[in-house]
């Protein structure tokens, strides 16, 4: 990196297996919710530990650079936060997060992107239409406001 180039934004849904990926969370109790960790833990160090069958996003969730081919990159945007913003917060408190100070979607939208970030899984079941739609960078805040409507 340059002496004049700004730091790397990180992204809170991000690639386990990037260099500089650590984890972000453990995901906990029935509803697959984030308890974050206190301070980052590099992935390298955990993925071997975790048995062959288990998909690591199951279980945790980690932070990796944001990337500029990433799907959900529209500029300097990330589309994915704004789609995360449809999902309800049912007034949860923001969680303390030691990637806050580095993260792209806090950066670009504050603290109600952390308000939802417990909630966000990179790892989606086919039965869960809501998560589907938050996932695919296709989906249009038109689209989530009418399916949110309807389930109402």
């Amino acid at each position: 990196m340059e002496a004049n180039e700004p730091a790397p934004t990180w992204c809170p849904s991000g690639e386990a297996h990037a260099a500089e990926s650590v984890v972000l969370g453990v995901r906990s109790g029935r509803d697959g919710r984030l308890t974050y960790l206190a301070d980052p833990v590099p992935a390298a160090d955990v993925l071997g530990d975790i048995p062959a069958d288990v998909e690591p996003r199951r279980v945790l969730r980690f932070a990796s650079h944001c990337v500029t081919d990433c799907v959900n990159r529209q500029g300097n945007d990330c589309a994915l936060v704004n789609r995360v913003l449809a999902k309800p917060s049912e007034g949860q408190a923001v969680p303390r997060c030691h990637l806050r100070a580095q993260c792209q979607w806090w950066h670009q939208v504050g603290v109600e992107a952390c308000r939802r970030c417990p909630a966000v899984s990179t790892l989606h079941y086919i039965d869960d239409e809501l998560a589907e739609l938050v996932a695919d960078p296709t989906t249009t805040r038109a689209q989530l406001d009418a399916w949110i409507a309807a389930a109402d």
